[in-house]
């Protein structure tokens, strides 16, 4: 891996690549798709007044014009009954981790919006829950031995979590389990993928161990809830991790006017990982929605900024549900609270610009060592966030108004250099001849070699 001097930084970008269209059939999907996605977290309860597979699956190629190429399911298990919170639950809570949540529909209805999805261009994965179960999953009767227990003999409640019990590693056969449930729906749905919840809270060499017994049936694309900064080991079994960290540090910085150079700092240590794997960058997701807040909420007028950022910084872009309305409201988590569609998709185009540049242009590639990301020096470094990504002739050019201000700057770097356009608003610009800035704030600009 290049080592670049203070403001370089090495890239994780993304290239283009086009989605294989598949039926039904158990088809492996070419490695490269990794590096081009993006992701979409589906929340089905709350996607539509009929909260099913079917109805959920009429939207889809309403994604798939917005660019869209990876589908998240949120958990799609039976939810346990049991100390469930609210009236319907948490999907977090299984009750069995090889049924359909009959909220949603059947299995069959799964598979087909599963098909559809497929011959739509769609990949597919599914949000699988392996540090807890529900306090009546199957198991708690067939396998007691399964769980962690407290001294009394009693279940082990999950860190404060008083819906959710946790499961046994040390227990051999529950590993199998896991592993057959996995690959259970690998097998009978045809999916691409899991998104691992809570992955760092699970031993590491669970995931070591079930990654190649479950990909014997197909190559899959595996996406952990935990940041590399703080569990690195668990990155050399995942394909993407999530950016906690700089999720965190973000809403700080905005809502406590912290410096921007801790912002900046933070990018180098993500980006000293290396290229073995790719972290997912979001302004939300089903957590931050319901408990912290909607984007427009914990970033306000940067919110536009830090998206254009998730879509064209080292990793991959991860949206939620309604983000393209956009969605201002926080969505109930254990009760029935649809998102508000009104028709109008109001940053749709938006998202359509930003992910397409992801998957056509080279320079943003993730997981590649060809590409290189070089954070700009300006006039206003305290304010603004500049960058470009470079691979080979390729390059996108990225500046950010990351404050509360208009500012007024010049970008002041060897870095950038030639012709570029802006892939918004098309005009062409020589950066030979001018460098000079006038933002106003929440201002943006994408620029293409």
């Amino acid at each position: 891996m290049k080592k670049l001097i203070l403001l370089a930084i090495i890239g994780l970008g993304i290239v283009s690549c086009t989605t294989q269209k598949r039926t039904g059939k158990m088809t492996a999907l070419p490695k490269d798709w990794k590096h081009t996605t993006n992701i979409y977290e589906v929340n089905i309860r709350q996607y539509t007044q009929e909260g099913t597979f079917k109805a959920f699956a009429k939207e889809m190629p309403r994604l798939k014009s917005m660019g869209v190429q990876t589908l998240w399911l949120m958990p799609i298990t039976p939810i346990a009954q049991q100390n469930k919170k609210g009236s319907l639950g948490s999907p977090y809570a299984a009750e069995d981790y090889t049924s359909v949540n009959p909220e949603f529909g059947t299995l069959d209805d799964f598979k087909d919006m599963v098909n559809e999805a497929h011959r739509l261009g769609f990949n597919v994965i599914i949000d699988w829950v392996a540090n807890h179960t529900g306090w009546d999953h199957t198991w708690t009767k067939t396998h007691p031995e399964f769980y962690l227990k407290d001294p009394d003999g009693k279940f082990h409640i999950a860190s404060g979590m008083d819906d959710i019990i946790e499961l046994d590693y040390k227990n051999q056969e529950m590993r199998q389990a896991m592993i057959d449930a996995m690959k259970f729906w690998v097998r009978e749905t045809n999916i691409d993928g899991f998104r691992c919840d809570l992955a760092s809270w699970v031993e590491v060499d669970f995931w070591e161990q079930a990654r190649p017994e479950v990909e014997k049936i197909k190559p899959l694309f595996w996406l952990g809830e935990f940041d590399e900064l703080e569990s690195p080991e668990y990155g050399k079994v995942f394909d993407a991790s999530y950016s906690w960290k700089w999720m965190h540090k973000s809403a700080d910085y905005y809502k406590n006017n912290e410096p921007l150079q801790e912002l900046k700092d933070l990018l180098v240590q993500y980006s000293n990982i290396g290229d073995t794997s790719m972290r997912a960058w979001f302004t939300s997701n089903h957590d931050e929605n319901s408990w912290n807040g909607t984007e427009y909420e914990k970033y306000a007028v940067i919110a536009k900024p830090m998206a254009v950022f998730s879509a064209t910084w080292n990793g991959i872009p991860l949206l939620y549900s309604g983000q393209e309305l956009p969605n201002m409201k926080r969505l109930e988590f254990f009760e029935k609270d649809v998102i508000k569609w009104t028709n109008t998709y109001q940053v749709a185009g938006f998202y359509k610009t930003l992910l397409n540049l992801k998957a056509s242009n080279a320079a943003l590639r993730g997981g590649d060592p060809n590409v290189t990301t070089y954070l700009l020096n300006t006039t206003a470094n305290d304010k603004i966030l500049a960058y470009v990504r470079k691979n080979g002739k390729n390059e996108v050019l990225v500046v950010l108004n990351m404050s509360k201000e208009p500012v007024n700057f010049s970008i002041e770097d060897g870095n950038l250099s030639g012709t570029f356009r802006n892939v918004f608003d098309k005009i062409t610009r020589n950066f030979d001849d001018d460098k000079n800035f006038s933002f106003q704030v929440s201002d943006y600009v994408v620029f293409e070699k």
